[in-house]
This record gives structure tokens, C-alpha cells and sequence, in this order.
């Protein structure tokens, strides 16, 4: 897989390590695919997805103006094929703010490919 994708607030992962507040230990083994965040107005909303031991996981996290994302690294283990259904069934990347649904689409592409068309 090509390198991450990281979209408006953050650069790379050492901005999502901050805001999650979480240590380089919670990424060991873990290949970040996209990782999305948006602050605006005083609230903030983040999607990350990643690989972790040929496993799909994401982390989805939200605040308002109190607080910010830490302790909200919740991985959950997911597919493409549940990601695709969000994406096309539901709003999945497309929040007011952080729209990521088109490089999601792109990512889950590649991962396709990379199973030889299925995952």
C-alpha cells in the first residue's frame, strides 16, 4: 500500500498522536491507511482507518468546544465491504466539514486490488 493518506488538520501521525493523546506504543504494527480531522467552530470530528496484522480497523471520534479526542482511540475491526455499504447507504465521509468519502472510495479501491479484488 502506498503511504497515508491525512487529511485537513492533521499532516501526519504524530498530529493524530496528539490529539488522541496517545503514545507511538497504541500505532506499533499498525499501517494508517486515512486518517481524517476537522476543527472548526469549536468542535471537532475524526475518522481513521488502518491495518493492523491483515486486519482493517477504524477509529471514529468527535467533541465540542470542552473537549478534544483524547480518549477516544476505540479501534474497531471492520471490512471493506462494511465501509463501501456506509459509504454508499449512508453518510460515511461526507460530514459537514470532513468529507473524506471520496478518498475512502480510493483507498478501499486499493486494498481491492491488492487482494486480487476482493477483501
Amino acid at each position: 500500500m502506498s503511504e497515508a493518506v491525512f487529511l485537513h488538520d492533521w499532516e501526519n501521525d504524530e498530529g493524530l498522536m496528539d490529539d488522541f493523546e496517545i503514545t507511538e506504543g497504541a500505532l506499533e504494527g499498525v499501517e494508517i491507511l486515512l486518517a481524517s480531522y476537522t476543527y472548526e467552530n469549536y468542535s471537532g470530528d475524526a475518522f481513521v482507518l488502518f491495518r493492523k496484522g491483515g486486519k482493517l480497523y477504524e477509529v471514529n471520534g468527535g467533541h465540542c468546544s470542552c473537549y478534544g479526542l483524547e480518549g477516544q482511540w476505540d479501534p474497531e475491526e471492520t471490512t471493506v465491504a462494511e465501509l463501501r455499504h456506509r459509504l454508499t447507504e449512508g453518510n460515511l465521509g461526507r460530514y459537514y466539514g470532513n468529507e473524506f468519502a471520496d478518498e475512502l472510495s480510493a483507498v478501499l479501491d486499493r486494498i481491492e486490488k491488492e487482494a486480487g479484488g476482493g477483501a
